[in-house]
């Protein structure tokens, strides 16, 4: 059974890439999906990289260090991957990239150890706290969130250090409930950003120059193409990342993938991508006769195509 989402917990699922030198921001710009070139010092973004057929690679929380310097936040499983990728489109830009994981630490921030300068926060909007930076996070059961990165050593935030150690079956639960999903390697090359909903919580901007991928992304908003979005569930078996999901009347064709998902104190809740046309359908897990599924609210409206 998960705990109360209250406390704090060392994320040690995610990894750092960090870019600097004097082009650092200019090559991010070219390689991401939102606008990094004007995101203010100390703040953060919610990005992805995507494939030239616009499938995300990688998804990031992107943190603004310095003028020179960006932190991207991202699963570690991907991230060796990721950081071979955009070292290859690098050439003659000056920019280092390199894996800086062990140089910070990453702890999600639950309830009353969420410190009061960030309580009051838009999401991916980021209090500075001596070393620390704080970004805000959705929301999750109607708890507080957010994440904070700092140089390895630092000292915390006393609401940090004086906070109880958070489960970390808690927080993996939260991450579903906030509807904001981490690109893992099962999901590599699955989706069109708007496939798991990343342009209705802030992960794309649609009023940048140019990037790997951005004219199927552009089409899929503009042209009324998308097919696909993501949605809450619960269910009462455990679903696997990368599964499939049907509805009751077609035992052929799945309609859906699950993204993400955890355990909570009476079942599971997944994040699924699937088509928009079955959200109101019968929904089962695996087959056309498995485990029923119910459909839940996601903590954020979204956003119509155009």
């Amino acid at each position: 059974m998960t705990q109360a989402l209250q406390g704090h917990l060392a994320l040690q699922h995610l990894g750092v890439i960090r870019a600097e030198g004097e082009d650092a921001a200019i090559f991010l710009q070219g390689q991401l999906t939102n606008d990094v070139q004007l995101l203010p010092v100390g703040q953060a973004r919610l990005a992805a990289f995507l494939s030239a057929k616009g499938r995300m690679q990688a998804s990031f929380i992107v943190i603004k260090r310095s003028a020179g310097e960006f932190w991207l936040i991202t699963s570690s499983d991907v991230l060796a991957a990721t950081l071979k990728r955009l070292s290859m489109f690098v050439l003659r830009a000056k920019v280092k990239m390199s894996d800086a994981t062990d140089a910070v630490q990453l702890i999600g921030l639950a309830g009353d150890a969420v410190p009061a300068e960030a309580r009051g926060l838009a999401p991916w909007q980021t209090a500075q706290l001596g070393d620390a930076s704080i970004v805000r996070l959705f929301a999750a059961s109607g708890e507080s969130r957010a994440l904070l990165a700092a140089p390895s050593g630092s000292p915390l935030p006393d609401a940090v250090a004086n906070s109880p150690r958070l489960d970390a079956a808690a927080w993996l639960l939260s991450l579903v409930q906030a509807g904001v999903p981490l690109i893992t390697q099962p999901m590599v090359d699955a989706f069109v950003p708007q496939m798991v909903n990343f342009e209705s919580v802030e992960g794309v901007s649609f009023k940048k120059g140019c990037y790997p991928g951005q004219e199927v992304v552009a089409r899929s908003q503009f042209r009324g193409t998308l097919k696909r979005r993501m949605y809450r569930v619960a269910s009462p078996a455990q679903p696997a990342v990368g599964q499939e999901v049907f509805t009751a009347n077609d035992a052929e064709q799945p309609v859906g993938t699950v993204v993400q998902a955890a355990a909570t104190p009476s079942g599971f809740e997944a994040l699924v991508s699937m088509q928009i046309a079955a959200a109101a359908d019968a929904l089962h897990l695996g087959s056309s006769t498995g485990p029923a599924l119910q459909v839940l609210a996601l903590p954020y409206a979204l956003k119509d195509d155009i």
